[in-house]
């Protein structure tokens, strides 16, 4: 390998850790990319040759949403402790189950498979005749009835 080519690199590796340091920290594409001097189309395509770099962004990326998450619910807590009614309406609606404005719904459907009733029986070979797919009730094919 040539001196250039190692040094070249080198430097994209160097160039992807520092992004998937800084994804850990601001887990937004763009704005990473700018930081470290790269475009988004080489980060995209070292993400495709990759498979390694990827992981270890999708992980970086989580992380960073994380602490985002969490710098966000410091500083809700922040304006609540300063008496601010609409944080403290925003944490309720959000947080605990008897102040939430919507309504939850939950059960089981369960789907049985090959069991018509007679009636979608019937509702079916009406479909297929008016489709020309059968000549017959029997379900005949229209090739087989010629």
């Amino acid at each position: 390998m040539s001196d250039t080519k190692r040094s070249i690199q080198i430097r994209t590796l160097e160039k992807q850790k520092q992004i998937v340091e800084q994804l850990s920290r601001t887990p937004i594409v763009e704005i990473v990319c700018q930081k470290v001097g790269i475009g988004r189309n080489s980060y995209y395509r070292w993400r495709r040759q990759s498979k390694k770099f990827a992981t270890a962004c999708d992980k970086a990326i989580e992380e960073g949403c994380q602490f985002i998450n969490d710098l966000a619910e410091s500083q809700l807590i922040s304006a609540m402790k300063n008496n601010n009614l609409t944080a403290v309406m925003y944490w309720l609606n959000h947080r605990h189950g008897v102040y939430r404005n919507k309504i939850e719904i939950g059960g089981n459907i369960e789907i049985k498979k090959d069991e018509l009733t007679k009636d979608q029986e019937e509702n079916i070979m009406r479909a297929l005749k008016l489709a020309s797919l059968i000549t017959n009730n029997k379900g005949d094919n229209h090739e087989q009835s010629k």
